[in-house]
């Protein structure tokens, strides 16, 4: 069940995040900064899982806060060329394996609900209206709330319906 919103993603009550980012993203800009400074153990985490496995655009990993709060962060971009360098534009393929991966980790760990926001529009550079048919081929069929964010509004509450 897919529903659009606006709001605020932060204020989610979905068990799930997901976000688009590079394999080596310093999670400096957007909705990625955000979520570092609320759960900065979760970026402490990335950067170790990172370091050791030098994931590769087009996957996905997944973390766990003490709250319970799953943040899925998408490779959708491509690596910073070097350290402390600016991560490469999100493509298509990569989001298109990504979402897949996604699906997959919502239905092995049995999400309840998920909530993102315009994957890849932002920092990657991608057009929504490539983005949101991807989302509906890999994600429509997920039998809980997927909630879109499409529109922020800081400090407002969606009305998500789950």
């Amino acid at each position: 069940m897919l529903t659009e919103v606006t709001g605020d993603i932060l204020l989610t009550k979905a068990q799930a995040i997901a976000h688009g980012v590079a394999p080596n993203d310093s999670f400096s800009t957007g909705l990625a900064l955000s979520l570092r400074e609320r759960w900065p153990a979760m970026y402490k985490d990335f950067r170790h899982y990172y370091q050791l496995g030098h994931p590769k655009s087009g996957r996905a990993w997944g973390w766990v806060g003490a709250d319970g709060k799953r943040i899925v962060n998408l490779f959708t971009q491509e690596a910073a060329p070097k350290h402390g360098g600016h991560p490469g534009r999100a493509t298509l393929e990569n989001l298109n394996h990504a979402l897949r991966e996604l699906y997959n980790i919502a239905e092995k760990e049995k999400f309840s609900s998920l909530a993102l926001p315009r994957l890849a529009t932002g920092v990657g550079g991608l057009d929504w209206y490539q983005v949101k048919p991807l989302i509906v081929k890999h994600l429509g069929n997920l039998q809980i709330p997927v909630i879109i964010y499409v529109h922020y509004s800081k400090g407002v509450a969606a009305d998500e319906k789950i």
